[in-house]
């Protein structure tokens, strides 16, 4: 489909500049024994990291044309064959279907009575690692968890082909924010099905009528692949070139740093069609080992910054100190004073932004307690409560802050896309 898009450019002006208020950031395209390895820094403090194994069966929002195999009455839930080697499972509430001229959330009747074995229905893989999801923890099953309502993915929008009108990314909770961009999706009238993200606020709107007119052709391309009778891969989800790339769309890219040509290729491809802004700041490095694995990140020096994400233990700037343990049921995280000698409400703050950054780069999903040292009082309780709410803005994935339970923890959820990062860097640290 990149070749849809590529042929679907049109003018852009190359002088467009992100606000420089927002962070800067050098984005690093790496390679181990075949798997890329992305990270995003900012002024040397690694700010987000991505990697695909090389043998990943199923890939994040790919789009699979699927069969029905079975129903399982229990999990009212069905079993898929995505092709011919790889099964997923599909939710009742993942299922969508047609009411008129609009499509609904299933749930109202049980799947066996909407789906049949042998039935073809296409499919977007939302969860490659469903156990940690919490409203699915009990069940057992770690297959892909996919969903009917598929989602083409840009820089700035979010094209939901099922979704009628246009609406503001959930994740927008600033009412400036919220307005800004308001103004701006009232301009797209001759698209529809589109979720501004909030990135969206740091560009032109002719770059979003741009941006949503290629996802909508990329969607009439694929509708036709999605008829046939044997299961089989529509379209790749983005790897982690595209999800860094559009993760970090609201920061100030500088550089991105590449060693390969395949890479530079895979970059420059995206850029082109969704950040024309970007493809000057494509840069091969040429490095005297450049044909080792990762030997930009030991030149850049952040192979220890990576290998400090397996610690549990880590200490803060200002002397303070978390302890960060996954147990069977749910991540934990404690916050301590150590030598630390400034108030709680200090220490309880540094620890907030640093935890979510922990979070996003170990990729933590699931349920999360957090036991912060203990509030003076409630308008503490409140500070830190918004530094962390403030904090999560950064973070792709969908968190949730539940609220402090009894005994003074904090409740937070988490749903990640991929496996956590311990998964993917096996026989690297």
């Amino acid at each position: 489909l990149v070749g849809c898009w590529l042929l679907l450019k049109s003018s852009y002006n190359t002088n467009h500049q992100q606000p420089t208020s927002n962070p800067v950031m050098d984005i690093l395209i790496e390679e181990q024994e075949g798997s890329i390895w992305v990270a995003a820094l900012s002024q040397g403090r690694l700010e987000g990291l991505e990697i695909d194994p090389v043998d990943e069966p199923v890939r994040w929002g790919s789009i699979f044309r699927a069969r029905v195999e079975s129903i399982d009455k229990a999990m009212d839930a069905a079993y898929l064959r995505l092709d011919g080697q790889n099964t997923g499972i599909l939710f009742n509430a993942d299922v969508r279907l047609k009411k008129g001229k609009e499509f609904v959330k299933g749930g109202e009747k049980p799947i066996g009575k909407v789906l049949q074995p042998g039935q073809m229905i296409a499919v977007q893989a939302k969860s490659i690692y469903p156990g940690q999801t919490p409203e699915y923890a009990r069940f057992e099953s770690k297959l892909p968890r996919m969903s009917m309502d598929i989602a083409l993915a840009g820089r700035y929008l979010i094209h939901c082909p099922l979704m009628a009108g246009n609406r503001l990314s959930q994740r927008i909770r600033g009412k400036k924010l919220r307005g800004q961009i308001e103004t701006m999706m009232r301009a797209l009238d001759d698209i529809e099905g589109c979720i501004l993200r909030s990135s969206a606020a740091h560009t032109q709107t002719e770059m979003l009528l741009r941006e949503g007119r290629i996802l909508k052709a990329a969607w009439e391309e694929i509708i036709p692949l999605m008829q046939g009778s044997e299961p089989a891969l529509i379209m790749q989800g983005p790897d982690a070139i595209q999800r860094t790339l559009s993760d970090q769309a609201g920061a100030q890219i500088e550089r991105i740093e590449i060693t390969t040509m395949d890479h530079f290729t895979l970059a420059e491809e995206w850029c082109t069609v969704f950040a024309p802004d970007l493809v000057t700041k494509i840069n091969p490095v040429e490095l005297p080992d450049a044909v080792e694995d990762l030997a930009l990140f030991y030149h850049r020096d952040i192979m220890d910054k990576i290998g400090g994400l397996f610690q549990d233990y880590v200490l803060l700037p200002g002397g303070g100190n978390m302890v960060l343990q996954q147990t069977a049921a749910l991540f934990a995280i404690d916050i301590n004073r150590g030598a630390d000698k400034r108030s709680n409400l200090a220490i309880n703050m540094e620890a907030a932004a640093e935890l979510t950054r922990h979070l996003r780069l170990r990729n933590i999903g699931g349920a999360i307690m957090v036991d912060f040292i203990r509030f003076q009082d409630k308008k503490e309780e409140k500070s830190v409560l918004k530094a962390l709410d403030d904090a999560i803005q950064n973070d792709p994935c969908t968190v949730q802050i539940h609220g402090m339970t009894p005994m003074g923890l904090l409740e937070i959820s988490r749903k990640r896309r991929t496996p956590p990062l311990a998964s993917r860097t096996k026989g690297v640290f």
